[in-house]
């Protein structure tokens, strides 16, 4: 979850590594660090806070003609964030520099070894342990560089993406990849280093993305030299295209990211359903199920493996595969799934979401899934991401990149593609008449521009936010499709206002959330006509008779709970199973306005990474 970057060639390193950290720290910023080669020496700057300090406290590198260097933006895993603990570390003979995103799990038992061999520690970091342990491996097989990290690697248990540069070897920088994304730019006569794509984009747009367990050699002058860590086996570079424009990754007048990939809904929804999506036509064109349609069609079940907010897309799925497609759908935690003993077999499709197409634990599910015989099929945003290329088919969601740490056009994106499987799907199994099929597909088509009618409310729920902005706890409720919704709105409240709130079926208030109920106690209602419509005003008046707050989000003309409560937000009315693609605006803008009013850092709130690459 920590952002790499890393420069060897003709220009110069320090503006690069800077300007490519500032883009990756939503990976991690707690803490941050640079190292740069310059006449003969390594110069080493790193702090505690964000880039903007690193940069202060960086500023007599500036002038650097340095044309080699690396940076780290991190998020804590061994050792509190602190100077010390803070990327890069050296080595103790002071020859070795490295960076490392991931966790050495075996890092203790390694570092009491080199201790009984003569090394210190200043910090409290697996990676200073790893750094030492490739000197001691370089010293002991008295082997250059590359090898003494290919032999030091197959002795580390845990995940990672580590950049190491020698000063003994100072045209040359050796990277590797066992979990932890890394991208390795290609230019003209030089190398760029970075956990995406998005530090180097402006420089060159062809990308090569290290898969698990291989390691390059990035020596001025030379091709990229691949090789298998397990057994220094050579493997071919495939160099990608990269899709990706300078634009995409800028905040474009918003204030913040989050706010911006708000507002970018309706293209995005647009974006992963063209050419998909064909009314006029009578299609969904997907080629993953195409290509294997026989597969889902004799499928028994589908499981759907997802973490955070992508679980909540998952729920919503389970919703509308079960309503259009008829078949039967469990959503697992990533987490939980990859550490119990599932019963998966060769009839069940493993469906896998995530948004980076990165996430460690959603990627040990993948594997568990696959050696139980499952045919797994991936939803992610980003290609060439260890998801695309670790299922055996899947579909992108063409969302864009997403900087902001809380997820928004990646759930109504992911929403998007699973719609688009059960209707096709729904179709082929024949389960789904021609005219319902054809509604369908001209409702879904009509998304982005009601997603785009939606934030019309932005002015009126600011006002809401700063009614409730003080407010210590919150609970949403819906029910049906938007019960998965109700999860989602809470969980953004909660990650970047710092607003206790928890997500329930309406229903279940009754069980025991009831007893929360006081005139402090804001409670959220998704509230739209369709559905279960009846059951959730039941819901809003036994709230309204214990005098908690309601905030209503209601279809377009509703009239009975704008009487009931206390704030109504309208949404424009679509079909029961495509309302979460609307309902989840206000629920993201209510969130965004109430950090924004409490001064909280919104695109990166504590604690959080965007990424999770680590267990």
């Amino acid at each position: 979850m920590c952002g790499i970057v890393g420069y060897i060639g003709h220009r110069k390193a320090y503006p690069i590594i800077i300007k490519g950290l500032t883009r990756l720290e939503y990976r991690g910023y707690d803490s941050a660090g640079l190292a740069l080669y310059d006449n003969h020496q390594i110069e080493i700057s790193k702090t505690k806070g964000k880039v903007s300090d690193l940069e202060a406290k960086a500023a007599h590198l500036a002038t650097s003609t340095s044309h080699l260097g690396m940076g780290h933006t991190r998020w804590a895993t061994h050792g509190v964030p602190n100077d010390l603990n803070s990327h890069p570390h050296v080595s103790n003979s002071g020859n070795l520099v490295l960076i490392h995103n991931g966790i050495i799990e075996n890092y203790d038992a390694i570092k009491t070894e080199l201790v009984k061999r003569g090394y210190t520690f200043q910090s409290d970091t697996d990676t200073e342990v790893l750094v030492n342990l490739i000197e001691e491996v370089k010293k002991k097989e008295n082997v250059k560089l590359g090898k003494a990290v290919q032999l030091a690697l197959n002795e580390v248990v845990g995940a990672y993406a580590i950049v190491v540069f020698d000063l003994q070897k100072p045209d040359e920088v050796v990277v590797a990849k066992l979990g932890s994304p890394l991208a390795i730019g290609i230019g003209d006569q030089e190398f760029f280093i970075a956990s995406d794509a998005s530090p180097f984009i402006e420089y060159t747009t062809d990308a090569l993305y290290l898969e698990d367990h291989e390691m390059a050699i990035l020596k001025l002058g030379r091709p990229v030299k691949l090789r298998k860590i397990k057994d220094d086996a050579p493997a071919t570079p495939n160099i990608l295209e990269l899709q990706l424009s300078l634009d995409q990754i800028e905040k474009g007048g918003y204030d913040h990211f989050m706010l911006k990939e708000i507002y970018e809904q309706p293209k995005a929804i647009q974006d992963t359903y063209r050419g998909r999506l064909r009314p006029e036509e009578g299609l969904v064109k997907m080629a993953g199920i195409d290509a294997h349609l026989e597969r889902f069609l004799k499928a028994k079940r589908i499981v759907i493996v997802a973490c955070g907010t992508s679980w909540h897309a998952g729920l919503v799925a389970e919703y509308i595969f079960e309503d259009l497609a008829r078949i039967p759908v469990e959503v697992e935690y990533a987490s939980e799934f990859r550490y119990r003993n599932p019963i998966i077999g060769p009839e069940d499709i493993v469906i896998a979401i995530s948004q980076s197409g990165e996430t460690a634990d959603t990627l040990a599910a993948i594997k568990l899934a696959k050696e139980k015989g499952a045919f797994v099929f991936g939803v992610c945003n980003v290609a060439g991401s260890s998801i695309a290329r670790a299922t055996d088919a899947g579909a992108y969601t063409h969302a864009g990149p997403e900087i902001g740490v809380a997820s928004t056009k990646a759930f109504t994106t992911q929403i998007t593609v699973l719609s688009l499987m059960a209707l096709k799907l729904a179709k082929e199994k024949g389960v789904l008449s021609t005219i319902d099929f054809h509604t369908y597909l001209n409702a879904l088509a009509q998304i982005p521009a009601q997603v785009a009618l939606a934030l019309q409310a932005d002015a009126s729920i600011k006002e809401i936010a700063q009614v409730y902005k003080d407010a210590p706890n919150c609970l949403y409720l819906g029910r049906g499709f938007n019960f998965p919704v109700a999860l989602e709105g809470a969980l953004k409240l909660k990650e970047i206002s710092y607003i206790h709130a928890e997500g329930y079926p309406a229903a279940e208030m009754k069980h025991g959330p009831i007893a929360l109920i006081d005139d402090q106690m804001p409670v959220v209602v998704i509230a739209t006509k369709r559905g279960h419509y009846e059951k959730v005003v039941s819901n809003i008046q036994e709230i309204k008779s214990r005098s908690g707050k309601i905030i209503a989000i209601v279809s377009k003309g509703d009239v009975t709970v704008r009487d009931l409560a206390d704030h109504v937000i309208e949404v424009p009315e679509t079909l029961d199973w495509l309302s979460p693609l609307v309902t989840t605006l206000p629920l993201q803008l209510l969130s965004y306005h109430m950090a924004v009013l409490r001064n909280c850092n919104v695109d990166q709130p504590r604690n959080l990474a965007k990424s999770v690459t680590v267990e």
